[in-house]
């Protein structure tokens, strides 16, 4: 298969990582690749199917990251029942699991949306309800407290990614986000993938997870900056209302920055690049072959089709 050329394309390939495996999506394929415990690999294969939405600026940023919240945890907790042994399995499974794995469908569906969506309220609960709060128990005046909202904002976000680090589980799937990271970008500069390939490539990529995190972090900031402070609670309701509006113009701005080579797309990275500091570590080999087994099924025929 002829692959591109980094000087040309940046591809809309991308992927997640999972417990002791990764997913990748491509223009029309999604594939789950996770280690077995006896060392092979199990492969789920999904279609991509286009929405209306697509093709609508700021309204495909706000559907894309209900979607990807929604897959994203659905491919979780699939890694992680590929991934662990029968008594690892029986051990810590609960109840409630039980009942869960049994009842398969619409309701399973549905526990996993719940699931999916809790996040989104928990991040918004500590990183835009908290700040605000505490800002507002300040006796200053509004510039000050929006300073101080945006320094305690970033703080409690670099706090909270340091801190989730520090957990071993985690950390080992970070080592697989920087195999993804590894994967795409030796397709992306057009070599053939193989293990010593991929291992030369640099795991900070500009169309990543993290990146779209901070962007969202920082255009929060501006955006949130031109609110009035009558009241604490007001402002908050303000920034709420305003959320879809923040995440759709964050995934204008990284989807511009992933397909563009200037500058100022570089300029817009570099937070991204640098936070991916924490979220990608150096994969060992069994991971890199995880992500070319997961990659291959989901590249499209001709690389146009893989442009970004």
């Amino acid at each position: 298969m002829q692959t591109p050329s980094a000087e040309k394309f940046r591809t809309s390939v991308g992927g997640q990582a999972l417990m002791e495996g990764i997913m990748m999506r491509g223009p029309q394929k999604i594939c789950c690749a996770v280690r077995r415990p006896d060392g092979t690999i199990d492969l789920t294969y999904e279609d991509v199917h286009p929405h209306w939405y697509d093709r609508v600026p700021l309204v495909r940023g706000v559907c894309a990251m209900a979607g990807n919240l929604y897959n994203g945890y659905r491919y979780l907790m699939h890694s992680a029942d590929v991934c662990m042994t029968e008594e690892e399995a029986a051990a810590g499974q609960s109840k409630f699991d039980q009942w869960l794995s049994a009842h398969e469908g619409p309701v399973q569906t549905a526990v996993m949306g719940i699931a999916a969506f809790a996040g989104i309220g928990l991040a918004l609960l500590l990183f835009t309800f908290l700040p605000t709060f505490l800002t507002g128990l300040l006796p200053l005046g509004r510039w000050p407290r929006v300073f101080i909202e945006a320094a305690l904002k970033l703080a409690l976000f670099l706090g909270y990614l340091f801190l989730v680090t520090r957990v071993k589980d985690i950390h080992r799937v970070f080592e697989y986000h920087g195999a993804e990271h590894k994967t795409i970008a030796c397709y992306e500069a057009g070599e053939p993938l193989t293990v010593e390939n991929i291992r030369r490539h640099s795991r900070f990529h500009p169309r990543c997870g993290t990146s779209f995190l901070i962007l969202v972090v920082l255009i929060s900031i501006a955006l949130y900056a031109v609110l009035p402070w009558t009241s604490t609670a007001l402002r908050i309701v303000y920034k709420l209302a305003m959320f879809p509006l923040l995440v759709g113009i964050s995934y204008e701005v990284i989807k511009w920055a992933g397909r563009s080579h200037s500058l100022l797309s570089r300029i817009v990275s570099r937070p991204g690049l640098w936070l991916q500091r924490l979220t990608t570590y150096e994969p060992d080999d069994s991971m890199i072959e995880i992500a070319i087994a997961a990659v291959t099924p989901v590249l499209p025929e001709t690389p146009e089709a893989a442009q970004w």
